[in-house]
């Protein structure tokens, strides 16, 4: 079983509930995700609609709707 490894997105504030910090980014079978980890939040991003939207010097792009 393999752990997943989540990460705090600093200064990131839940689109639907508006708690800054609360936003944890992780790769779950190679979908970017995002979630908040204070109420039901969750938005997925595949890995070629992030390639898509990059451009230069950016590694990656997550747009939440």
């Amino acid at each position: 079983m393999t752990k997943i490894k989540k990460r705090f997105v600093a200064g990131a504030k839940c689109p639907k509930c508006h708690t800054q910090d609360s936003i944890v980014l992780f790769k779950e079978n190679n979908i970017e995700t995002v979630e908040c980890v204070e109420c039901d939040y969750r938005e997925q991003q595949t890995e070629q609609k992030v390639q898509k939207q990059t451009s230069g010097q950016v590694i990656g792009v997550f747009k939440p709707d």
